[in-house]
């Protein structure tokens, strides 16, 4: 279970959530929310206590417009073995997919902030699925069982899962960690991307606060019934690390 510290407020904390405002109201004082550990065994704290310098380079999500149907696909989960595809999440009303990673500092920075949003969504009835796509190749530290070390220390909630091939990647026209698809479904009809943005305004050296408000912000629209803002801010990450003999 995550332990969540007597600062939190906001709509993260179930106890303290406050009456629902409408999608195009939305205020980001509602989203701030802190946090001291997730899972049994991470203590840091959300916000750093010194800075540090991001040497990656970045990279901003781009690929498909609105209206975009996820793509079929078939991948391991190396921490259960089992095996996962588009199918799984037939019966949710809304689907996020997000293409992470283990080495990533813009994914790092997120990481636990990532684990406490999708353990509330879930709960509501969000579907989530994450996606490691970078090649082993040039970045080991990304392979299949380091991911599951990953997953596991961390408690995801979602499964984490390994694209080899880099073809579910191409396919979503995915180029950045992290890099987040929210898709919604009604009734019988296919999924349909309604939201390709970033997690929130922060970034690893800039010193704003991590709070969820973009993302956030569409899944509760999506889970409401309501439309999700045209205007939706690339995310901002590290560029996925093509095998080297097909580099993009």
């Amino acid at each position: 279970m995550a332990t969540v510290s007597s600062v939190t407020v906001g709509k993260l904390a179930p106890l303290l959530r406050p009456t629902r405002t409408a999608c195009s109201s939305f205020s980001i004082s509602k989203m701030g929310f802190h946090f001291k550990a997730i899972g049994n065994t991470v203590t840091e704290s959300v916000v750093p206590t010194r800075k540090f310098v991001v040497r990656a380079a970045r990279t901003l999500s781009q690929g498909p417009s609105l209206g975009f149907r996820p793509p079929q696909f078939q991948l391991p989960e190396p921490l259960t073995g089992n095996v996962w595809n588009l199918d799984d999440f037939e019966t949710y009303p809304a689907l996020l997919v997000m293409f992470i990673c283990n080495h990533c500092p813009f994914v790092k920075h997120l990481k636990k902030d990532i684990v406490k949003l999708t353990n509330f969504y879930m709960k509501k009835g969000l579907a989530v699925v994450a996606i490691s796509s970078n090649s082993v190749a040039t970045h080991p530290q990304d392979g299949p069982q380091f991911m599951a070390e990953e997953a596991k220390l961390f408690n995801y909630p979602f499964p984490y899962l390994y694209d080899e091939s880099q073809d579910v990647a191409r396919d979503f026209g995915a180029v950045c960690t992290p890099e987040f698809f929210l898709f919604k479904k009604d009734g019988r009809r296919p999924f349909e991307l309604v939201y390709h943005g970033q997690f929130d305004d922060s970034r690893p050296s800039n010193n704003v606060p991590v709070n969820g408000r973009d993302l956030s912000l569409a899944i509760d629209c999506v889970l409401s019934g309501q439309l999700v803002p045209s205007v939706q801010k690339p995310s901002v990450g590290c560029s996925i690390k093509w095998h080297p003999e097909t580099n993009v």
